[in-house]
């Protein structure tokens, strides 16, 4: 029995976890325009790694972003297609959330310290977070935090002045994810910092967050509307004049 966590919000990542949160396998390709053609045989591969048929499955966990529309669609897309044929549940989570749980314990974080998540938007812009650290360790040995600002959108230099004080308590504030790397002189990070959601630690904080009674809905979070759009209708013009 093992629940299934996908995430395409930036590279593509797989990985499998017992009931307990416990990683089983995990795969990850640095595939950032053809996330549909690295999916697929990822979840077949972590799978057969595990010794695993997808009758096994108990759930499926997927990150809802923010990411940009065409990435993150092939992962909902595909973690609710699995589940509805295989009559599983579907349990959706921020990938921000996944990349700030992991900042804590990847940094040794403590109750009262920050955690500001700025990933890839393109456009010169980051998606962001802003949370604080509640627990350093939870229900399936997931960080809690609790969300302070966000998920947005905007440029960089805009998310750091949203940081120009530090916390109240004098707790630490730290940086974490790719946007970080992109704008460095915005957004210092810390370079132990995650950069990209771990699946499988995306698969715990499902866990934890279902075992807890919470919502997790998979509306993805695009956050501003798809590049291609379908064309507006065309208008019609009253002829004027009369004929000849």
């Amino acid at each position: 029995m093992a629940v299934l966590a996908l995430d395409t919000s930036a590279a593509v990542a797989v990985a499998l976890v017992d009931p307990g949160g416990a990683r089983l396998a995990a795969r990850s390709a640095d595939e950032r325009r053809r996330h549909a053609e690295s999916l697929a045989p990822l979840v077949d591969a972590v799978l057969a790694d595990a010794g695993l048929d997808r009758t096994d499955l108990t759930a499926v966990a997927v990150g809802t972003g923010p990411a940009p529309f065409t990435g993150l669609r092939v992962g909902l897309v595909t973690a609710r297609t699995l589940a509805l044929a295989l009559g599983i549940d579907v349990l959706g989570v921020p990938s921000v959330d996944a990349v700030a749980v992991q900042a804590v314990a990847d940094l040794g974080l403590t109750p009262g310290d920050e955690v500001l998540v700025a990933t890839d938007a393109r456009r010169k812009e980051v998606y962001w977070a802003h949370y604080r650290v509640v627990a350093h360790e939870g229900p399936h040995g997931v960080p809690v935090v609790e969300t302070l600002a966000g998920p947005g959108v905007d440029k960089a230099a805009d998310v750091a002045a949203r940081l120009a004080d530090a916390p109240a308590d004098g707790g630490r504030l730290v940086v974490v994810g790719e946007g970080a790397i992109l704008y460095p002189e915005h957004l210092p990070a810390d370079e132990d910092a995650p950069l990209v959601p771990d699946a499988a630690v995306l698969a715990r904080l499902a866990l934890a967050r279902r075992a807890a009674g919470e919502e997790l809905p998979t509306e993805p979070l695009y956050l501003r509307r798809p590049d291609v759009q379908e064309p507006a209708p065309a208008r019609l013009v009253p002829a004027t004049g009369s004929p000849a």
